[in-house]
């Protein structure tokens, strides 16, 4: 039930990025010249639905590519360092060129040449104006598409398809009602300085978005160098210069001075003013900042154990201690005798914090953590190489692990036949799952989960 409400959550943020990519200027101003080619059709409605699902159809088969690559690969982009610097440089420069310092554009030739496949007629020809149009709107969605890619890849491998028709379906719609009802075009905005104003909105907000990609890499590969604070402040400096711009106080060389207050512009630059406020305690008294988890940094914890060296445990949240070795912890449950937990989790997973956040830290649940249980945090995402005598090749892929982090997925893999983050199984001193492993979950089914575990072991 949990596992769906994460995938909804999921798929409305694309969705709402769709929404919010139809207002860029590459989408915007294009939308009256396509409506008004349906409305000279014959059977204009219902071409122009076929070319609505045209372009959701581009957009899922982005999400198909990347998803036919399987689960490796999906932990590859979310995970390894040379992709994420990748999108980090994307999302600065694109931020950049949305501030209006140059223009991104796709090579003409190409985009002459699909544009000249549209014109060629009949139904093959509506499918090729979608393409154009996906094509064409590259410079602003780009940024959105990958980022979106990359939150999948932390999900099951189905993710970046549904993800992708999410994010075409705003698309699909508003074109194909668009041409289906024409009056609604002189009730839309005219385009014009506002545009300007939303495209460096997005701009600002893809230099916060970019951090987070700069985070990954310092967390899996443990360079401790971009901590919680130094990420908020950036944020709060961010998101306080949005919230001036929109006001009005900082303008940039193509904007207009604001001279009067529309309720709109109220309204966006106080939302923005409320979310940098809220940032604040973050950095100034160490506070959870739930809105925001998996997004940020973890909380600087220590992890302590009787009798275990320091070495052997991972900082966990709440005053917890994990184990960084699935065997280690399994010969320690048994010196104690208590169940172990197997917490596969992930630097680059969302939902992961969100649990240690929203379900782990209430009194019924982390009282159970701390008194009945062993845990072994288990990072899929770890890229600390493992000594050389443990390297083994799986049986899984029959491909080579050399890192913490390829033992640990190879273990959810091959013990579970699972491959999404998180996930939690209970298992005796033996290895052997003593109950049904659940993913992401409400306090009171993982509160059940663990009362099962420990009445059965």
């Amino acid at each position: 039930m949990h596992e769906q409400q994460s995938l909804l959550g999921f798929l409305s943020v694309a969705f709402l990025a769709g929404v919010a990519n139809l207002f860029m200027p590459c989408i915007y101003p294009i939308m009256p010249m396509t409506v008004s080619y349906f409305t000279k059709q014959t059977d204009g409605s219902r071409k122009a639905m076929f070319y609505g699902f045209s372009i959701m159809f581009v957009f899922a088969l982005i999400g198909f590519v990347t998803m036919a690559f399987g689960a490796p690969f999906l932990n590859f982009i979310s995970t390894h360092w040379l992709p994420n610097l990748i999108f980090f440089v994307i999302f600065i420069v694109f931020g950049i060129s949305l501030l209006g310092a140059f223009e991104i554009v796709l090579p003409h030739q190409f985009v002459n040449r699909i544009d000249g496949m549209s014109e060629s007629g009949g139904w093959l020809g509506i499918f090729f104006m979608a393409l154009t149009l996906v094509v064409v709107s590259f410079s602003c969605t780009a940024p959105f598409v990958g980022s979106l890619l990359i939150l999948a890849a932390q999900g099951e491998v189905w993710r970046p398809l549904w993800g992708m028709l999410a994010f075409g379906l705003p698309f699909g719609l508003v074109f194909t009602l668009l041409a289906m009802f024409p009056q609604w075009l002189k009730s839309m905005p005219k385009s014009g300085g506002w545009m300007n104003e939303m495209k460096a909105v997005m701009g600002f907000a893809e230099f916060a978005l970019a951090l987070k990609f700069l985070s990954n890499i310092d967390q899996a590969y443990h360079f401790d160098l971009l901590h919680r604070n130094t990420f908020l402040i950036f944020w709060i400096i961010i998101f306080g210069l949005i919230a001036f711009y929109i006001a009005g106080f900082i303008r940039l060389p193509k904007d207009n001075q604001v001279k009067t207050y529309h309720w709109s512009r109220v309204v966006f630059s106080a939302l923005f003013f409320i979310f940098t406020f809220y940032l604040i305690p973050g950095v100034v008294q160490d506070k959870p900042l739930e809105l925001l988890s998996g997004i940020l940094p973890p909380q600087d914890n220590k992890s302590e154990l009787a009798g275990v060296p320091s070495e052997k445990l991972r900082p966990m949240p709440h005053g917890l201690s994990g184990f960084v070795d699935y065997d280690d912890a399994l010969a320690y449950a048994k010196e104690v005798n208590k169940p172990l937990l197997l917490d596969f989790t992930g630097y680059a997973c969302a939902n992961c914090r969100k649990m240690e956040e929203n379900v782990w830290v209430k009194p019924e649940v982390l009282e159970r953590l701390k008194k009945d249980y062993v845990i072994a945090s288990l990072y899929v995402d770890d890229k600390k190489e493992l000594p050389k005598e443990k390297h083994y090749t799986s049986t899984y892929d029959d491909e080579l692990k050399t890192t913490v982090g390829d033992k640990n997925m190879d273990l959810e893999i091959t013990r579970f036949n699972n491959n999404a983050q998180p996930y939690y199984a209970v298992v005796d001193a033996s290895g052997k799952t003593v109950v049904n492993p659940i993913g992401y979950s409400s306090v009171e089914d993982f509160v059940k989960f663990l009362e099962e575990g420990k009445k059965k072991w």
